[in-house]
């Protein structure tokens, strides 16, 4: 597990120079406008990457649960869905920064 989450640190490291060089907007010569595009990619990235994580945990261990206690299914269900609001937080933030840019 810690082996697939400095793979994605490491590429996250590299790729984001290239990302702020593509993030400038054509008629913009600031690199603010790129670090911002750059900051939105992130927030919705990283909170798309916690909530797998944080999902794929909570289902393995839902199926457990299943297995044992099929009456269960809706309480596995709502933890299920509680992860999605990081998605949620992460796209919020990504849009109001993208407000930023214009």
């Amino acid at each position: 597990m810690i082996n697939h989450v400095a793979r994605v640190l490491a590429l996250l490291v590299l790729a984001a120079p290239l990302t702020v060089a593509f993030a400038q907007v054509p008629g913009d010569i600031s690199i603010g406008a790129g670090l911002v595009a750059l900051a939105a990619g992130l927030a919705i990235g990283i909170s798309a990457i916690a909530a797998a994580w944080a999902m794929a945990v909570i289902g393995s261990a839902g199926v457990g649960v299943l297995a044992e206690r099929p009456q269960a299914f809706g309480q596995i269900l709502i933890y299920l869905v509680i992860p999605e609001t990081i998605i949620i937080f992460g796209f919020v933030i990504a849009f109001f920064l993208n407000g930023q840019i214009g």
